[in-house]
């Protein structure tokens, strides 16, 4: 914050004003990185105390109050924000990283002619070889009970003046359950950038007593598209990436704020599903949402993405199998 706008806000506290409104009025010409993630934490902190106030009210529907009810309402605000001051600083972190720069990614109706027809890549377009967006190109992976299949479809939406392919991501577990039925939008550009433009994730759970056991579909948290409540596409993976650039993969403040560095070009990684030696595409993956998660990504030219590495527990998905047409 500027001297001078610290001279407002400094002012209009010693003439009593609300808090609230002294931040605003200090802050209201304020643009960038810093100042969204600022006023995010005024927002973290406003949906705290709501959550706690409605807590609360559910607590004292019954005809004799629960103490520990109340008391877990307490500790559930208090913990929400201890995780409002976590996520304020990791963003933070970001925009200094990023320059204070705001997000404003050149897509959209503007931007349309720098995009091209989806169903020509892999014909008289070249595929990004970290993400070849050919029809019928299939991926599966295996982590740690959980299978994920991943499918280029024939599928095209368009968003904001812009086609994006289709690529359905079904994820299952040990038992073969669904968990989750996820549909990804992705363009990519003339210069061969893989965009993400958006996903509609559908997230299932199996519940114990159910005859016969069918999954339920509980949300669909996590969905985005470019254009809808303010929501911002952004560079999923470049076509030349280049060692120590940051990128912002998509914003949807609160939702989805995902970000990669990349880390090497000349990396060496190996799964059943494909292996690259001194070639690999090595990315760092972490979202302030979520301070202190990280992962590693491995990208095989004309493959795509072979091992993710959780940085915390070890944790591996590998890709067993790869079908279909690279780059």
């Amino acid at each position: 914050m500027t001297d001078r706008k610290l001279f407002l806000l400094a002012a209009c506290v010693l003439m009593a004003a609300p808090l609230y409104i002294c931040c605003k009025a200090a802050q209201a010409q304020e643009f960038g990185c810093d100042a969204s993630a600022r006023w995010l934490r005024y927002a973290c902190v406003y949906a705290a105390r709501d959550s706690r106030h409605t807590s609360i009210a559910q607590c004292q529907d019954a005809s004799i109050v629960d103490g520990a009810c109340l008391d877990a309402a307490d500790a559930d605000f208090e913990d929400t924000l201890q995780e409002c001051g976590e996520v304020f600083a990791a963003r933070l972190d970001l925009c200094e990283v990023l320059g204070d720069e705001p997000h404003e990614p050149p897509f959209g109706v503007d931007f349309a002619a720098n995009f091209v027809d989806p169903t020509e890549i892999g014909a008289t377009i070249a595929p990004n070889p970290w993400f070849p967006l050919v029809v019928g190109n299939t991926w599966v992976y295996e982590g740690p009970e959980e299978t994920i299949t991943v499918v280029v479809t024939d599928k095209t939406k368009l968003i904001d003046g812009i086609n994006c392919r289709v690529v359905n991501d079904i994820v299952t577990d040990g038992d073969g359950f669904l968990i989750e039925d996820t549909d990804d939008w992705y363009a990519q550009d003339t210069d061969g950038n893989v965009w993400y433009c958006g996903e509609i994730a559908e997230n299932f759970e199996l519940f114990e007593g159910d005859d016969p056991e069918v999954v339920e579909l509980v949300d669909i948290d996590g969905s985005w598209k470019h254009g809808r409540d303010s929501a911002k596409a952004g560079m999923l993976l470049p076509f030349e990436p280049q060692v120590g650039d940051l990128i912002r993969q998509e914003v949807l403040y609160t939702d989805a704020e995902d970000v990669i560095e990349i880390l090497s070009v000349t990396a060496t990684e190996s799964a059943a599903g494909g292996a690259c030696v001194d070639t690999c595409l090595q990315t760092l993956d972490y979202t302030p949402l979520e301070p202190g998660v990280q992962e590693h990504k491995f990208y095989a030219p004309g493959i795509g993405m072979i091992v993710e590495i959780n940085l915390e527990d070890g944790e591996r998905v590998e890709l067993v199998e790869f079908t279909g047409v690279g780059s």
